[in-house]
């Protein structure tokens, strides 16, 4: 039986050193706690934070909008290609527990949407002000907030 509890992180591609850094930080800390993690396989947030799970010990798996591997990050753990563009963002809220969702653009906020309509727990670092999506200032708040609603 698989018991490991699944994260989605959810977050744009043209971020800041620092939001590149607490999403780093994020990943490390998935990692340590056990989290299965799952991201859009790309470059900005979601190459810091397989990166940091990845430099962690942790699995990420990165679900890619394309057919190919071409635009996978060099941290990713279990590639998939879904040939399904943006459509794909809906995978990753269904394939969670709960998500965080870290800086980004429409992109993200359609993640958000998506796993909020499924009624998943979603923590924003950094992210969208919206009604039932709890902002933090750290990584380890995220972890906090994943402690208590996973």
């Amino acid at each position: 039986m698989f018991t490991k509890t699944r994260i989605s992180v959810f977050g744009g591609r043209d971020i800041t050193d620092g939001i590149y850094n607490d999403a780093y930080e994020l990943g490390k800390l998935l990692a340590k706690e056990g989290f299965l993690v799952y991201c859009g396989g790309g470059n900005g947030v979601m190459e810091a934070v397989s990166k940091g799970v990845h430099e962690g010990g942790g699995t990420i798996v990165g679900v890619l909008k394309g057919d190919s591997l071409e635009e996978m990050n060099d941290y990713i753990s279990v590639p998939m290609a879904t040939n399904m563009g943006i459509t794909r963002n809906a995978l990753l809220a269904y394939n969670c527990d709960a998500a965080v969702a870290i800086s980004g653009k429409y992109g993200t906020l359609s993640e958000i949407a998506f796993a909020m309509q499924l009624e998943k727990p979603v923590v924003g670092l950094h992210s969208w002000d919206l009604d039932n999506l709890k902002n933090v200032n750290t990584p380890d708040e995220v972890i906090q907030f994943l402690k208590e609603n996973t």
